[in-house]
């Protein structure tokens, strides 16, 4: 099934003038899908399929074994041997989704060196300054070696979808790209080999593929096959880091951004004096363009919703608009996610920075749902600050117990801070510094030794404060209209022995 962005993406291609073969022979489609899509103007039509085919994936599992991984072989024997009629394209998605059968993939070459050859990534990492903390941080740069052009970002993990973003990012950025991207032996695109004889995944193929190059691991050892790449992460160290003071991720890109696109483009390098935006339009010539509606990569994720309607996404919830609370398609991309059911897209939401966690979001200009998600963490920093605020005492206690991990720990929290609000601060801090002398963490083992502190204590309990203006309350002010009762009875004297008068009760 061909995705809906990719889908738009072949319809623009259209509205722009591209002919279905070109658009093709891009995007990696059949003609007749990209003539279908066209007529359909790009949107996803709203099928059923009633003759979805469901094999055993024991039975499965078993004939690849018995026919030594031979899939026509597998396929013979379940229409002849089994009785089960089913397409070899059928049979093929199903291992591949076992991960019993792999797509052929192809070895990479090394080119000369010329205008729009090659071009170059790798990543690094470093310790760097962000507002107060200091974090690690991972730099990603792709590096175009005749023209010296750079593409500088930074993240806080690295993996192969981000991978992915970086490069379709740059490359739309440049809005051209070479025929070859040198690497190292990274398994973020690499599936086995080295070198030569390296073999990239599937799924960095097809991305390089449908971008218009392909990956090529160097020798290994022989780092300096990508020397411009490396002598790139110098000259970030040595030019771009050095002076500089981020406060933030966001900041951080937002710099470097501008110095490796504006700054160094316009920066004569090397002894020649080569000044990459001029040799980046003589380069363009030698470079295949990239068409402007590229689709962007994403990840698929299977969610369910809460009973409140909320998605957890990224240590994050996102409400799903309408009433149903079914399983829904997250899509993610570099900077958002689209939710979807069944085919429709139910919300877009702008991913959060980095360091957000435990928050939830809704659509802008529609009303905020009135309950907050199921499964949201309640932190407890402001229990433990007003504990800590007590004295001393209960600070050191508080960091004896922060061994205590999980859920366990805020509960317990929860439930020293209702204790200390039921005695005295004096009687608090006699009671937990027991605790600490004896390493007790059990509530209900603190509140008996409250209680017998209370017994060996003077029997003389604190005053209840009065508030001295409960007559203006509106309660009092209502009882104050009705009539005032007779308690002469309680003022008479009763003679011993006396029985109590049966109109009014027992006597005082």
């Amino acid at each position: 099934m061909i995705d809906p962005d990719k889908r738009k993406a072949i319809y623009l291609l259209h509205q722009e003038g591209m002919s279905a073969r070109q658009i093709a022979r891009r995007l990696q489609v059949a003609r007749n899908s990209v003539k279908e899509i066209v007529a359909q103007e790009g949107t996803m039509p709203r099928t059923t399929r009633k003759d979805k085919q469901q094999i055993d994936p024991e039975l499965l599992r078993t004939l690849h074994q018995q026919c030594e991984g031979r899939v026509q072989r597998v396929h013979e024997k379940l229409t002849e041997e089994e009785g089960i009629a089913v397409t070899y394209s059928t049979l093929t998605r199903m291992l591949r989704e076992l991960g019993l059968s792999q797509p052929r993939k192809s070895r990479c070459h090394r080119v000369p060196d010329e205008p729009g050859a090659e071009m170059q990534h790798d990543t690094t990492v470093y310790q760097l300054g962000l507002g107060e903390q200091r974090v690690k941080v991972i730099a990603s740069l792709l590096y175009l070696r005749y023209s010296k052009r750079r593409y500088l970002k930074f993240y806080r993990l690295f993996n192969r979808f981000k991978m992915k973003c970086f490069l379709h990012e740059g490359l739309l950025f440049w809005g051209c790209t070479a025929p070859v991207c040198i690497i190292d032996n990274t398994n973020l695109a690499r599936l086995r080999g080295t070198g030569a004889n390296a073999i990239m995944t599937a799924e960095m193929a097809a991305f390089g593929t449908e971008h218009g190059f392909q990956f090529v691991c160097h020798e290994k050892g022989h780092a300096n096959r990508k020397a411009g790449e490396e002598r790139s992460f110098w000259t970030v160290e040595t030019n771009f880091l050095p002076g500089r003071s981020f406060t933030s991720m966001e900041d951080l890109n937002r710099q470097a951004l501008d110095w490796a696109t504006v700054r160094m483009d316009n920066r004569p390098q090397t002894k020649a004096h080569l000044i990459p935006a001029k040799a980046f339009e003589h380069e363009r010539a030698f470079l295949i363009p990239l068409p402007a509606h590229l689709p962007a990569p994403y990840r698929h994720h299977d969610r369910g919703t809460d009973q409140y309607g909320y998605v957890s996404f990224e240590a994050n919830f996102y409400w799903v608009p309408g009433t149903d609370r079914h399983e829904v398609t997250v899509l993610e991309y570099a900077d958002r996610i689209k939710i979807y059911r069944l085919r429709e897209c139910l919300a877009e939401y702008l991913l959060p920075p980095d360091e957000t966690r435990n928050e939830w979001f809704s659509p802008q200009g529609l009303p905020k749902p009135p309950h907050r998600p199921r499964n949201r963490k309640a932190p407890t920093q402001e229990e433990e600050k007003r504990l800590r605020a007590i004295g001393p005492a209960v600070g050191a206690y508080l960091d004896w117990i922060a061994g205590i991990k999980g859920p366990g720990r805020h509960r317990f929290l929860r439930s020293l801070l209702a204790l200390s609000r039921k005695m005295t601060p004096e009687l608090f801090l006699k009671t937990i510094q027991r605790a600490a002398k004896y390493r007790i963490e059990d509530i209900h083992t603190i509140e008996r030794i409250a209680i017998l502190h209370l017994q060996e204590g003077p029997a003389i309990l604190p005053l209840v404060p009065v508030d001295e203006q409960f007559t203006q309350r509106e309660a009092y002010l209502e009882g104050s209209l009705t009539d005032a009762p007779d308690l002469s009875i309680y003022q008479e004297p009763r003679e011993e022995n006396t029985p109590p008068d049966p109109d009014h009760g027992p006597r005082a």
